[in-house]
């Protein structure tokens, strides 16, 4: 752990770089139904671990304006990790004001100390995050065209 203006940050193996194969999404996604993809982590000088902010809250990826613009009220959210990215992007979802999900699931944590995946839940439900398992979020193509 170390701290670069102020803001602690944790020193963690070479990960997700731009333009590697880690940062690649994965060959079996549907890209075709991909509208639009928000980078995050691209100021080398301050991590990122929500979808919408830098660690610092200092600079936006922009996605809370996007989904504004195409009345998103309601996110979803699965990945990796638990205690981090989708801890930081759910809370920050809840307070710009979107309803929230995590995905169960669909997610894994790191668990650098012991009992963080379990903390990282706890503090996600009382910000009014809902838990669901993807059995539940996943709709039939046929019953979501019927509905529009």
């Amino acid at each position: 752990m170390i701290e670069i203006d102020g803001i602690p940050q944790v020193l963690w193996p070479v990960h997700c770089v731009q333009n590697t194969s880690g940062a690649q999404l994965v060959a079996t996604l549907e890209e075709a139904r991909i509208r639009k993809i928000f980078y995050k982590g691209t100021d080398p000088s301050m991590d990122s671990y929500s979808t919408f902010y830098d660690n610092g809250h200092r600079h936006s990826t922009g996605l809370a304006d996007y989904l504004r613009r195409n009345n998103v009220d309601h996110v979803y959210l699965l990945g990796l990790a638990t205690d981090y990215c989708v801890k930081f992007s759910a809370l920050d979802a809840r307070e710009l004001g979107f309803r929230t999900t995590v995905v169960e699931d669909g997610c894994r944590g790191v668990e650098l100390n012991s009992g963080d995946v379990d903390r990282a839940m706890i503090e996600m439900l009382e910000t009014g995050v809902k838990l669901a398992s993807s059995d539940a979020v996943i709709v039939d193509e046929s019953a979501a065209a019927d509905r529009s």
